[in-house]
């Protein structure tokens, strides 16, 4: 319960889905879809029982039809029509529960699917934008949803009622050779129309796709700034380029709905076509004495279900593609980006020593070298404090510190395992990070504080009350469980800062990395800071302190000043400002650290 007379909500608790583990592989545009089908081949093979059941079903009005015009017309056998009407209806009724199960089974499958893929996706996701800032977690988890909506949609049925197509194919060559070779010759039609379809729209389906997320993506980021954008009037020349934009996106659009609709009128005159053909043929073949009428009746009927799968082809080779190019990019996506495997250990063992070893750094996507050679050791129980210049590399050796950096070189020990390697428990349990840019995540403020995990409302308030921002919280309307994220309340810079430092200290972390905590506070808030990292310092645990402000590295054991990447200065405080007072600038060199 929250110390104060607040309103009170209860915390849903997070839930992990075991992802299944299947093959994962890369595959070619023709395969691309095999790594799915072998996770799930044991749906996919009763949905393949159940489509021959349907199929072999709707075999049974074409006897039946046969069976009243050759011989219940003619011989006005009532008892034989009796007995082939509750036939049929019985093995229409059967039809209709497998078409039933069926489709359940496809629906079910999703979810598994979702549940199988969606949480390594997500994970995924989030490497790469760490790493490469490129992913976004939204676009993995819609191609994911466009992959899924085609494997358990009605697209899916044309791939397993195709092997039918044969079955029909040669149905109508028992009834007379020529209305085989028709209906070979229509199919053949329909596979041109689904290949010229593929050959026509893929590239401006993908043209169409990339620009539609261009767009959105840029429209994002315009309006997380919108009052940056409405205060320096700079929406007139935002528009003029979002609708150049949009125009490229659209016209990308249209190019892909022409040939879409071409297609699907073409497809559409072929149908009506094959049908009075079929007819044609069928009454031709009739009139030399070759079929009775039913036979006639009979391969008009068999020309439309024979043709159904590779119809139903072509209007979804569309769908197709786009879920053919989803699954490439999620298999790209969960190949480069793979679950960093677990350090073995105990985390009775951790200690919050921290080990540099000759570190250097290269900016994301550049050979630019944002650290260089950077070796120091801090150990459990000391405050280190990094100062030096805009631009120096601060921000960046923190993250580094974390092993949230990408393309660095040396190593980083914390309690003597590589930072890189830490499995999330561990992260969970010992280290607290205060970013540089603090948002909070949507949610409450409790959740923030506790990390979006489960709440415990006693560590909460002691993370808040530490941090100082404990009062603040209880003067909101909703207290702990006042909103935050985009549609939540508007907090001030330094509000947000010290929540976010509270969420740093929460559960007792040992190891805290702090990036300019301090920016936003005044005075008094700044003094408070001091004594909240000395009385850390004195609980045995080990703070970093990323600052361009002198007063609060009173509180540090060890000082570093950076300088265009490289260590100028280290050792104890007092002997680092000493001779910082002493010097008019600082040196521009590197110096050699003990």
């Amino acid at each position: 319960m929250w110390p104060a007379r607040r309103s009170h909500c209860s915390f849903a608790k997070s839930h992990a889905t075991a992802p299944l583990r299947g093959r994962r592989r890369t595959m070619n545009a023709m395969n691309a879809m095999n790594p799915m089908i072998q996770a799930f081949r044991k749906e996919w093979r009763l949905v393949g029982l159940w489509s021959l059941l349907i199929n072999a079903g709707m075999l049974m009005p074409s006897l039946y039809m046969l069976q009243v015009y050759d011989r219940v017309l003619l011989g006005r056998n009532q008892l034989t029509l009796l007995m082939s009407t509750l036939l049929l209806v019985g093995v229409l009724l059967l039809v209709c529960l497998a078409e039933m199960a069926r489709s359940r089974l496809l629906v079910n499958t999703g979810m598994r699917i979702d549940k199988a893929f969606a949480p390594e996706l997500l994970q995924a996701s989030f490497q790469s934008q760490r790493l490469r800032g490129q992913a976004q977690p939204a676009q993995a988890l819609n191609d994911l949803t466009q992959v899924r909506q085609f494997l358990t949609g009605n697209g899916v049925f044309a791939f397993f009622d195709a092997p039918w197509v044969v079955i029909y194919i040669g149905v109508m060559f028992v009834l007379h050779p020529w209305l085989g070779v028709l209906a070979i010759g229509c199919g053949a039609v329909l596979l041109g129309i689904a290949w010229a379809g593929h050959r026509l729209a893929a590239q401006p389906a993908l043209a169409a796709l990339q620009a539609s997320q261009q767009v959105q993506a840029d429209q994002q980021a315009k309006l997380r700034n919108a009052q940056v954008i409405h205060a320096m009037g700079m929406l007139p020349a935002l528009h003029a380029d979002w609708e150049s934009r949009h125009l490229r996106q659209m016209v990308a659009q249209q190019s892909v709905e022409h040939i879409s609709h071409r297609l699907q009128a073409f497809s559409k005159f072929f149908r009506y076509t094959q049908q009075s053909l079929s007819l044609a043929m069928g009454a031709w073949l009739v009139v030399r004495g070759d079929i009775s009428p039913g036979a006639m009746i009979v391969a008009n009927t068999l020309m439309s279900r024979a043709l159904q799968p590779l119809d139903l082809l072509v209007g979804t080779w569309r769908p197709m593609l786009s879920a053919r190019a989803s699954w490439g990019r999620m298999t790209a996506l969960l190949r480069d980006h793979a679950p960093a495997p677990s350090v073995p250990g105990s985390q009775a063992a951790w200690s919050p020593a921290i080990d540099c070893r000759a570190v250097s750094a290269n900016a994301p996507g550049s050979d630019q070298a944002v650290l260089r050679n950077i070796s120091f050791q801090v150990q459990a129980g000391q405050v280190l404090c990094i100062m030096g210049p805009s631009g120096s590399g601060k921000s960046t050796l923190a993250r580094v510190l974390l092993g949230v950096w990408p393309h660095t070189q040396g190593e980083v020990l914390l309690s003597g395992q590589p930072v890189q390697g830490l499995p999330a428990a561990w992260r969970a349990a010992h280290i607290g990070y205060l970013p540089q840019d603090m948002d909070l995540l949507p949610g409450t403020l409790a959740q923030n504080i506790a990390r979006m995990g489960e709440v415990n409302s006693e560590q909460v308030v002691a993370a808040a009350r530490q941090a100082g921002i404990h009062d603040l919280i209880l003067r909101l309307p909703q207290g702990y469980n006042t909103p935050t994220g985009e549609a939540g309340i508007m907090l001030s810079a330094g509000q947000k800062q010290r929540i976010g430092l509270a969420r740093a200290l929460y559960a007792q972390a040992s190891l805290l990395v702090l990036d300019e905590p301090n920016a936003h506070l005044d005075d008094a808030a700044e003094q408070a800071l001091l004594a909240t990292v000395q009385s850390l310092k004195s609980e045995g645990k080990t703070v970093v302190l990323i600052t361009h402000r002198k007063p609060i590295v009173q509180a540090a054991d060890w000082l570093l000043v950076l300088a265009s990447g490289q260590v100028q200065h280290w050792g104890p405080p007092s002997q680092v400002l000493a001779h910082l007072t002493a010097a008019t600038t600082l040196p521009h060199g590197p110096v050699t650290t003990p």
